[in-house]
């Protein structure tokens, strides 16, 4: 298809004239001169939409003709078919074998979930999804027994956290259109931290952004925190980190400025930091407000697909609810891609890397506890397109939650549409009733110092600039469809006597210089002014700040003319002008783009008094519901938006009903309220938080801490006391802890005992060490970490003895060097159950309180040897009671377990392809053994089927593919090493993980973040990976850096020297970060 330069011809053609443009042009259908399906009430009702169009017949272009006439008679028709019929099988295809996934999905959530509801119960699932009767209750919602936000939450002292990673972000001065990424997403997120922490019992706001500390950026994108307001003026006892903030959080390479799509292998890092940053604001706000108890994130909002991923980490990292808005999606934009095939699929994935934003959208769903839209249409068409998004399974299921009934698991996030809000306080208020003459512009014997210097700047493109004036405001993206505009401005004779035409196109200095792109939609418009001839009535201003934009719409609204000669008998809309009639013109804003997903510069453009023409794909629908002061037109059809854009300016009438509808409603698009409906839908959420701040000290060891202060006499005794002689052993790292260097004498003397020679006979599971007794393990006392993390497994998904012999070599390295093991600590993460790593050290002779920290089950339990908390009453070990609790959000063994065994039942028709692993399974683990790999789907696969089921899981192959384990959403080997971070303050990035080159298929994961990594060779030979993805999925260096400073690679045999060069090395060259 990307080869076929004919059919882009075409395509082309249709996308610039119109693919519903048929005979005589017209107005594409519905009432409102093109508006399509306009609210019969609304002014578009007022005038006709069959009125003959003033420009004659010639002015009417068939694209079919065109298609007929200039296309297929130049090109083989046999490659016209295959490659049409191509293009509608694949798509056929894609939505049949979507809809049949679908109806087995309901089928099997139909016996699931077999529990009547009552009728009642069935109303409420419509609830706020219902459209409402009049434009302006659709924005009241229905927030059924939600209490609205108010001043009586002004005693709450709440910190929120915002991500938006990409793009260059700050509060004042912000460079609005300079890149494709710096757009109204960086302007939305900062005006909603300002807002917000305006909000009564909004304490603290801190947006996250990425910093970069580049030549090619302003120096103020380096700085770590940027102040955008001090809170609330009425707020009492306000701290002095109360209010909003920019926070910047370096990830990968800190001199490059990085577009969004190269992003995605360094979000892993950015999660680190911020993790890091919000747990020391946490720390002092708990000062400052908390009463000394830690002051977690009331919320964390991620803005796009990169900012949902971290956002989705971070959530399940700190255990608070996550808050999600898409802004634009990869699925829409993806299918909006194929339809032009222009490209490839994949070469839209090597240019956006869209399965990657597809699949971080996706990871945002299964973590997202509410998804905000800013409208109906986004709900309906975009995020319908999702695995993780289903509207029938979710209204079921949000019922059942209102009944207390079990939903087996299931989960869909809930959507609700908060239109975005805007800043009001550069606008001049304006007179609801008047008719816009107030403050009118007069250009004769003005001075050009009384102007506003961007109108001086439109101006001189201008002949005649007195004419009424019609402005588009955009970046000079295709999709944006300017060059549309300009034709339908420019075959339209009575538009172009009765109007200018300004473009603002975001900044240039040089077009070779812009993006391709963009260069080509600027070209295209200079080569459609010179083709109409359109010098002196279209303005291309090449340069405007933040501060001209209030302006500009100003001039727009203002510009009129009462008087203008009219050739006899020039018919406008039924209306007849002769030569000497005055008659009352206006400006208008247009946004014709192809699909908007919202429009906040339609809000702008009537907070000034100005009626809109918009495309009638996307946002812009719901916008004129609510405001009722403007067209809907189809972007495709340029007689559409010229009829709308003469109407607008050519009816006094209907351009001034069209002001005050805009002026009377847009309350309903400011901040104030926006936030208010923002925070009584949070509130609504479940609000969890880790379960150990309710129960444990603000110092996690201040038990510890006061025993230790009375034993700092003993410490000499202690040592004299030592039974052997010795300090410490290999397997006994050196401790500073007076209290566990006494504690180990007494259980060396106790040992001695035959009871203590009994207890040893127990099962392994059973603690005989030395150091029982510690409440909290000694974490964090650590400065550093080793975690092992090699996957060496035999064919059987045995461990072989090459682990043993890495983990003895990392003990070895870490302790040839004194000062080291003074700090450091060790900690051991597998796929395998407890009982089989505990029986592994035995046979390598390894005490299991060698170790500060087991992670096993594939980061589904959490071990703490040597510690009291982690010890049953009957001796044995038992995992962290807090971590379960932590990862449980969600959970459901039972639904994981049956529905797994179900999708692998269904993929080979003969028998099963997997078979439960008892033995490895526990409460948050559910393990299957793998008869045969190549009969098995891939991660990918099955995790797209659960989804589509509601079931919020983590999958992964393991064990040199013999097992298939689920854990937990919230579970995983590289969360375990965030909640250590968590739980016991052991920074992220002073965490060293050793790995193989090959292992489970959540390696991956692991090899990400800003922990160091030491990839040990030679020590597995195979692993699982070729079971984490199928073709078409995204790749490896979409999650992974390729090259990084924290990481490195042992050159030999995994011997402790070699291993040390490497831990070195790391430590290096991670320094200069």
């Amino acid at each position: 298809m990307a080869g076929n330069e004919w059919i882009n011809g075409y395509l082309e053609a249709i996308l610039d004239s119109g693919a519903t443009a048929s005979g005589g042009g017209g107005g594409g259908g519905g009432g409102g001169g093109g508006g399509g399906g306009g609210d019969p009430r609304s002014p578009v009702a007022g005038a006709s939409s069959s009125s003959v169009s003033p420009r004659g017949p010639h002015m009417n272009f068939s694209p079919t003709h065109y298609f007929v006439e200039e296309v297929v008679k130049g090109v083989d028709e046999s490659d016209l078919h295959r490659t049409w019929i191509k293009l509608e099988l694949e798509g056929i295809q894609r939505m049949s074998a979507r809809q049949k996934e679908q109806e087995q999905v309901r089928l099997e959530a139909t016996e699931d979930l077999a529990e009547d509801l009552s009728e009642s119960e069935k109303g409420d699932t419509v609830g706020e999804l219902a459209p409402l009767e009049t434009p302006k209750k659709k924005f009241q919602r229905n927030f059924s027994d939600l209490t609205v936000w108010s001043d009586e939450n002004k005693e709450k002292k709440l910190y929120i956290v915002l991500i938006s990673v990409h793009g260059l972000v700050r509060g004042e001065n912000m460079e609005l259109g300079s890149d494709s990424d710096t757009g109204g997403q960086v302007k939305y997120v900062v005006e909603l931290a300002r807002a917000l922490a305006m909000m009564p019992g909004v304490y603290r706001v801190d947006l996250f952004t990425r910093q970069v500390s580049s030549h090619d950026v302003d120096w103020s994108y380096g700085e770590p925190t940027e102040m955008l307001t001090s809170g609330s003026h009425d707020a009492e006892g306000s701290g002095e980190s109360a209010g909003a903030y920019i926070v910047r959080i370096p990830c990968g390479p800190s001199n490059k400025y990085l577009k969004k799509e190269a992003l995605w292998p360094y979000l892993q890092e950015f999660v680190d930091g911020a993790l890091a940053h919000i747990l020391n604001m946490s720390k002092v706000l708990g000062e400052q407000v908390g009463r000394g108890k830690p002051v977690l994130p009331y919320v964390i909002h991620g803005h796009y697909a990169d900012a949902g991923d971290v956002a989705a980490l971070l959530s399940g990292a700190l255990n608070v609810p996550m808050v999600l808005t898409g802004h634009s999606l990869g699925r829409n934009k993806l299918e909006q891609i194929m339809k032009q095939g222009r490209m490839s699929k994949e070469e839209i994935d090597s240019t956006y890397k869209i399965m990657r934003r597809i699949e971080g959208e996706e990871l945002a769903l299964d973590a997202a506890e509410l998804v905000i839209t800013s409208t109906r249409q986004e709900i309906d068409e975009q995020w319908g397109l999702y695995d993780g998004f289903d509207v029938k399974l979710e209204k079921v299921l949000r019922a059942r939650t209102r009944r207390g009934v079990s939903c087996h698991g299931r989960f869909m996030p809930r959507m609700v549409v908060i239109p975005p809000g805007m800043d009001f306080s550069n606008v001049v208020a304006e007179d609801i009733d008047g008719d816009g003459d107030k403050d009118d512009i007069s250009l004769d014997g003005a001075s050009p110092r009384s102007l506003p210097p961007i109108w001086a700047e439109v101006f001189r493109f201008l002949t005649n600039p007195h004419k009424p004036m019609i402005l588009a405001l955009s970046r000079p993206d295709p999709k944006k469809n300017i060059t549309t505009l300009v034709k339908a401005f420019g075959e339209c004779r009575p538009l172009r006597e009765l109007a200018n035409l300004t473009l603002i196109m975001g900044n240039r200095d040089d077009i070779e210089e812009m993006p391709p792109g963009n260069a080509n939609v600027l070209t295209t418009v200079l080569k459609l002014i010179d083709k109409y001839d359109l010098y002196g009535s279209v303005a291309i201003p090449k340069h405007h700040n933040q501060a001209d934009v209030p302006e500009i719409y100003r001039l727009t609204a203002k510009m009129k003319v009462c008087y203008m000669p009219y050739p006899p008998c020039f018919k406008i809309q039924r209306l007849t002008l002769t030569e000497n009639v005055g008659y009352f013109l206006q400006g208008v804003f247009i946004n014709p783009a192809l699909v908007e997903p919202f429009g906040l510069t339609l809000i702008e453009a009537a907070a000034h008094g100005l009626p809109i023409v918009a495309t009638k794909n996307g946002g812009p629908v719901d916008i004129t519901n609510a405001l009722n002061n403007g067209l809907l037109v189809d972007p495709h059809d340029q007689n559409a938006i010229a009829d709308a854009l003469l109407k607008l300016v050519a009816d006094k009438n209907l351009w001034q009903e069209c002001r005050k509808n805009g002026l009377r409603n847009i309350h309903l698009y400011s901040w104030p309220e926006h936030c208010r409906t923002y925070l009584t839908r949070v509130a609504g959420c479940r609000i969890r938080n880790p379960r150990w701040l309710k129960d444990t000290p603000a110092d996690a060891g201040a038990d510890d801490e006061e025993a230790e202060d009375s034993l700092m006499d003993f410490q000499d005794l202690s040592l004299r006391l030592s039974i052997d002689g010795e300090r410490c052993s290999l397997n006994e790292p050196a401790s500073s802890d007076p209290q566990d260097q006494v504690q180990r004498i007494m259980n060396k003397i106790k040992q001695s005992s035959p009871a203590a020679a009994a207890e040893g006979e127990k099962n392994p599971a059973e603690v005989h060490a030395p150091g029982t007794v510690n409440k909290y393990p000694h974490l964090r006392r650590r400065r550093r970490l080793f975690i092992v993390a090699v996957d060496c497994y035999g064919d059987d998904g045995k461990a072989s003895r090459k682990m043993l012999q890495v983990i003895q070599e990392v003990f070895r390295a870490v302790r040839s060097d004194s000062q080291m093991s003074k700090i450091s600590g060790f900690a051991l993460s597998t796929a395998m159950p407890l009982s089989e790593t505990l029986q592994l050290l035995k046979l390598g002779k390894i005490s299991p309180t060698d170790f500060d920290a087991l992670i096993c089950g594939s980061g589904s339990e959490v071990y703490y040897p040597g510690t009291a908390q982690c010890v049953d009453a009957q001796g044995r070990l038992r995992p962290d009671q807090d971590y379960l609790h932590h990862i449980n959000h969600r959970w459901s063994h039972d639904g994981a377990r049956q529905t797994i065994g179900k999708l692998m039942a269904a993929h080979d028709g003969s028998d099963n392809t997997v078979e439960p692993d008892v033995e490895s399974c526990n409460a948050h683990c559910v393990s299957f053994f793998v008869r045969d790999p190549k009969k098995v789907n891939t991660i990918d696969e099955m995790r797209e089927r659960l989804r589509m089921r509601g079931l919020r899981c983590h999958l992964m192959y393991c064990r040199n593919s013999t097992r298939l384990q689920v854990v937990p959403l919230m579970a995983s080997r590289s969360q375990a090493l965030r909640y250590l971070f968590v739980r016991w303050g052991l920074p992220v990035r002073n965490m060293y993980l050793i790995v193989g080159d090959h292992g489970d298929t959540d390696r991956e994961e692991l090899l990400s973040g800003l922990h160091k990594t030491v990839i040990v060779k030679g020590v597995t030979e195979k692993g699982s990976e070729d079971l984490l993805r199928s073709s078409g999925s995204y790749h490896r260096e979409d999650v992974v850096p390729s090259e990084s400073p924290l990481a490195a690679t042992t050159r030999s045999d995994p011997k402790a020297d070699e291993i040390m060069r490497a831990l070195k090395e790391v430590t290096k060259a991670s320094s200069g970060m």
